[in-house]
């Protein structure tokens, strides 16, 4: 999966950077697998809006993503790769043996006609999925569980990937991408590889219409407000605002927000880098 870089015919063309769409072989998605997706526009059950600079954008079907994996034993073919309007990884069709069909993130790696299998006795190949118990030290591994049957939580987007770095009684140690490192239980499932799309990083709207189609609208900054507004708002000229804060006057930069008390923390053995 690569990227395309545009000539710079127009303006909004100029710094476009997009992801190709080689890899993918199917264009409309398996009918059985899809629902309609209704927009809020940012608004709760009273129209009143709750959500800032949401709106807008091109229309979404949803699709259905197996992140249980539950079907163990059964093997699986890879029938297309598709894209999927809203995550940014890609999406695989896979057909079971039993004649059932579901969608799962697209790892790097998976090819159409591959076979993927879950369970305790699979292999630790790419696109399957297992329990982490049964999984080598320093795989590479992605769609983890934080509680078994839970469904997969964790490392979901383009690129992403963890590592299994050792087992410690019940539970396996697991490397983060953003560096933290933490205890899961072993009976957690964890699928191999890493996600796909791994160029997704890589990509350049271009021009503010691209994000609009996203559904996203202009964010406007606290300093340019007016005091009633915002806390940084006000000031002759282009005052700096002071000490960065929300909206709510909270501290924006350096403010500890993770809750001291929160349950999970006895299990980061080391938390992310800053």
């Amino acid at each position: 999966m690569g990227i395309r870089k545009l000539k710079p015919t127009t303006p909004g063309q100029r710094h476009k950077v997009i992801g190709a769409f080689d890899k993918i072989t199917a264009s409309t998605p398996e009918k059985s697998l899809v629902t309609g997706k209704r927009r809020t526009g940012g608004r709760n059950n009273t129209g009143k809006m709750t959500m800032r600079y949401i709106g807008g954008g091109h229309k979404k079907k949803f699709r259905f993503i197996d992140f249980k994996r539950n079907k163990d034993g059964i093997p699986a073919t890879v029938k297309s790769i598709e894209y999927d309007p809203n995550r940014t990884s890609r999406i695989a069709l896979l057909y079971y043996a039993d004649g059932d069909k579901s969608y799962i993130i697209a790892p790097n790696g998976l090819e159409v006609g591959q076979t993927v299998v879950s369970g305790s006795d699979a292999a630790p190949e790419v696109g399957n999925t297992l329990p982490m118990a049964n999984i080598p030290v320093g795989t590479i591994i992605h769609n983890i569980e934080l509680r078994p049957g839970q469904g997969a939580k964790m490392v979901r987007s383009a690129g992403a990937f963890a590592q299994l770095t050792s087992k410690e009684g019940a539970y396996a140690i697991i490397k983060m991408p953003s560096g933290e490192t933490r205890k899961i239980l072993a009976a957690c499932k964890a699928t191999v590889g890493s996600v796909g799309n791994s160029d997704h990083g890589l990509e350049k709207s271009g021009k503010a219409g691209r994000t609009r189609w996203l559904g996203r609208r202009p964010r406007v900054r606290g300093v340019v407000m007016n005091p009633v507004d915002h806390p940084m708002g006000g000031g002759e000229g282009r005052a700096s605002g002071g000490h960065p804060r929300s909206r709510k006057g909270l501290y924006a930069k350096g403010l500890k927000t993770r809750a001291p008390k929160k349950h999970s923390s006895k299990y980061i053995i080391e938390r992310r880098k800053k």
